[in-house]
């Protein structure tokens, strides 16, 4: 008795230090909405609706070599949703996606409270592109900046400077610089691509932090840990053609597959989110655009 209580000491032992370097998480919710008393989010009949999402995720680490992986298993079928590696070659960093998303966005042309025409917003129709990739970055000996190459040609040079960090992208077709720096107690972040800017500005005023961004939304947090109050305000989104969201020069099969922006009403959000003794989270949201009130419990582990 005493031989297999050692034998099996030993094979545990041996088990716990294969998986020493692999950790598993995830995260689990059920959502309620009414649907709200203007009449409902979708096809106008206001019926409540109950929804649930479970992921899972798998780090795994050796050495200077890290795989993530995660998964989507609320559904019938598990299905992927993070696929990504990451390790060192010497001098270089090397980052690998193998996961390749689907982000069709069908058309919608139904009418919503606060969206007559659709909740479309410009998204490509059917998504034919691969978004696997491989970038290699070279700690090169030009101050404090990193110089990155990925699969598709696109150089980006990176580097913080004097508490200001920038990421300059030289790509085919337009290039992309992305910039962000703490002034004044104030966190400003701005990126230009293609000659179209956005810029968010976030600060903390009387414990409450605050967000402002480019596209006139703003939300504001405050209370104390495990209860928090937050309230957003979103801009009302303009209408915008096909053509206009695929851009100059696009060929009429790309403008065939990219949605029109349709008009949505400006509209506020407050979010009630507390954190139980259990472990879980319980979350209470008013949604202005519909009317609506959706109850939320989850938990992360």
């Amino acid at each position: 008795m005493k031989k297999l209580i050692a034998l099996f000491a030993v094979s545990t032992i041996a088990s716990t230090s294969a998986i020493a370097a692999v950790e598993m998480g995830g995260s689990a919710s059920v959502s309620y909405d009414d649907n709200g008393s203007a009449g409902g989010a979708v096809n106008m009949d206001g019926a409540s609706t109950t929804t649930y999402d479970a992921d899972i995720t798998l780090t795994g680490t050796t050495g200077s070599t890290t795989v993530n992986l995660g998964w989507d298993v609320d559904g019938t079928n598990p299905t992927l949703n993070i696929g990504s590696m990451t390790t060192t070659i010497g001098p270089l960093s090397v980052a690998v996606d193998f996961y390749n998303e689907d982000n069709s966005d069908a058309v919608d042309d139904i009418a919503r409270t606060g969206m007559p025409n659709g909740n479309d917003d410009g998204g490509v129709i059917a998504d034919a592109t691969v978004d696997r990739s491989i970038t290699v970055s070279l700690d090169a000996p030009i101050g404090d900046a990193t110089i990155g190459l990925d699969d598709s040609g696109d150089v980006t040079v990176s580097g913080t400077w004097s508490g200001v960090t920038l990421a300059h992208t030289v790509k085919d077709g337009a290039d992309k610089t992305v910039g962000s720096a703490s002034i004044a107690g104030m966190d400003v972040s701005l990126t230009n691509d293609g000659g179209s800017s956005t810029w968010s500005i976030g600060t903390t005023v009387a414990g409450a932090a605050i967000t402002l961004n480019s596209d006139k939304s703003i939300s504001a947090a405050f209370g104390v840990t495990g209860n928090i109050v937050t309230v957003s305000h979103t801009a009302e989104r303009a209408a915008a053609t096909a053509t206009a969201n695929a851009g100059s020069g696009a060929s009429a099969a790309t403008i065939a597959n990219t949605n029109a922006t349709d008009i949505r009403d400006a509209f506020t959000t407050i979010a009630i989110s507390r954190d139980l003794t259990s472990g879980a989270a319980l979350a209470a949201t008013y949604d202005t655009l519909d009317s609506s009130l959706t109850l939320k419990a989850s938990v992360a582990f």
